[in-house]
C-alpha cells in the first residue's frame, strides 16, 4: 500500500529528476491527501516542461500516475495531478470558453458541434462546465487518442 507520504515522495523524486535533466530553473511543490497527489512547478520558461498543447506535462502526469498506482494496493486509487506555471487553470479556462462558443453555435445552427480531440481530463472539464445548461447536451465519441466531445442542442 502506498501511503500519501510515499506517493508524495515518489512524485517529488520524479519531478526533481525531470527538472534537473531539462536544466530548468523551477521550484517544486508537492502536496498530498489520502487519495491524491499534486505536484506543481513554479518558475519562468517552463514551456519545455509543458510542451506543445500540453503534451509533455500530460505525459509526465501519466508517468507519475503509473508509478504511484504501481505501488498502490489493489483497489486503492490515487489521483495524480502535475501542473506548471498555472497551465492547468489557463487550459481549463480556454476549454470552457471554447465550450461556450460551441454551445452557442450548436443552438444557433440547431446542429451538433464537434470539438477537437482531447484527453479524458479535458473532456471532463467541458462536460462538467456544460452539465447545468438545459439548452445543450454533451457526449463523447471516437476512440483514444482521437476521442472527441459533441455538443448537441436541446430543441424543445
Amino acid at each position: 500500500m502506498a501511503t500519501p507520504e510515499e506517493a508524495e515522495e515518489r512524485t517529488l523524486d520524479l519531478l526533481e529528476q525531470i527538472v534537473e535533466t531539462l536544466d530548468l530553473d523551477a521550484e517544486i511543490e508537492v502536496n498530498s491527501t489520502d487519495d491524491s497527489v499534486t505536484g506543481t512547478l513554479h518558475g519562468e520558461d517552463l514551456g519545455l516542461f509543458i510542451g506543445k498543447h500540453g503534451q509533455t506535462i500530460d505525459a509526465i502526469q501519466h508517468l507519475a500516475t503509473r508509478i504511484i498506482q504501481r505501488d498502490a494496493s489493489e483497489g486503492q486509487r490515487i489521483r495524480v495531478e502535475i501542473d506548471a506555471a498555472g497551465y492547468r487553470e489557463r487550459r481549463a479556462e480556454q476549454l470552457q470558453q471554447s465550450a461556450d462558443e460551441a454551445a452557442e453555435k450548436a443552438i444557433g445552427d440547431e446542429q451538433p458541434v464537434d470539438l477537437p480531440a482531447m484527453n479524458a481530463a479535458e473532456r471532463r472539464i467541458v462536460h462538467q462546465h456544460l452539465r447545468d445548461r438545459e439548452d445543450v447536451e454533451t457526449h463523447s465519441e471516437g476512440d483514444e487518442p482521437r476521442r472527441y466531445l459533441v455538443i448537441t442542442p436541446v430543441i424543445p
